[in-house]
């Protein structure tokens, strides 16, 4: 048995994006707890070149709808960018959850040979489908992601592996 292009991203998405919210959960938590400011946890970075949390949620939002869109031939919805709160973040992570499983696995057919092009600046790249998802998004998702995790156990956020890895 084989693995379908959707399988291999779609609910990989959902899964890591519903993690990624449990972390936030936790995270919010934690600023409640310990009278920390949200806002100095949204804006924390684990370095000064590196974007802070809100904008690796946000990213980890557009890399997984942005795939899905270029995979499926279909627009991603645009997003503002300007979340200043965990619940504004939450919100994005449903609104971004719920594009994802309006995508059906039917739409996915021939996605593993559809040519996907990125250019950003400098940088321009042509995938097959397949290769783009494996080679380019997943990993570039799963960056955000960890950086998140990163970010929020470096501000005391009582998190661990088993919580990056969520419920199983």
């Amino acid at each position: 048995m084989s693995l379908s292009m959707y399988q291999v991203s779609v609910p990989v998405f959902v899964r890591a994006l519903k993690v990624l919210s449990a972390l936030l959960k936790k995270g919010e938590e934690h600023a409640a707890a310990t009278g920390a400011v949200p806002d100095v946890l949204l804006g924390a970075r684990l370095a000064d070149d590196m974007l802070p949390l809100s904008a690796q949620v946000q990213r980890a939002s557009d890399a997984s709808k942005l795939c899905v869109a270029r995979l499926c031939g279909v627009d991603a919805p645009k997003y503002e960018d300007n979340e200043a709160s965990f619940q504004q973040l939450q919100e994005r992570i449903e609104k971004t959850i719920a594009f994802l499983e309006s995508v059906s696995q039917a739409q996915f057919d021939g996605a593993d040979e559809r040519n996907v092009t990125l250019t950003f600046g400098a940088f321009s790249q042509s995938f097959t489908g397949q290769g783009y998802l494996l080679t380019f998004a997943l990993p570039n998702f799963y960056f955000h992601i960890t950086t998140a995790y990163g970010i929020l156990r470096a501000q005391g956020v009582k998190i661990g592996k088993l919580d990056f890895l969520g419920p199983f």
